[in-house]
């Protein structure tokens, strides 16, 4: 999904992000950070698994990023701004 998102394709990409909290949390604790997979793990209390499955699925998804994909240790991850205005919405739309 590098190309623009229709709203539709938005609301769909909230909707998968809504339905698995570990997906959200892991969006939601790099915001506009650049964390490695086990920094994730750590503030959000998340498993390193979890944490990595999640990465992969967002990803995929063109949520986030890895700017330093050949490094064999010490990945960073960012929200492309894809993932920071799904996150947003998120947030807006949320009334906790």
């Amino acid at each position: 999904m590098s190309k623009e998102c229709t709203e539709q394709e938005k609301w769909e990409l909230i909707g998968k992000i809504k339905v698995s909290p570990i997906k959200y949390k892991t969006l939601k604790t790099i915001k506009t950070e650049y964390l490695m997979p086990s920094e994730i793990a750590k503030y959000s209390g998340l498993r390193i698994t979890q944490v990595s499955n999640a990465l992969r699925d967002l990803k995929q998804r063109d949520l986030v990023v890895c700017i330093n994909e050949e490094a064999k240790k010490g990945r960073l991850y960012h929200n492309t701004e894809l993932g920071l205005e799904i996150l947003e919405m998120i947030e807006k739309n949320t009334s906790d």
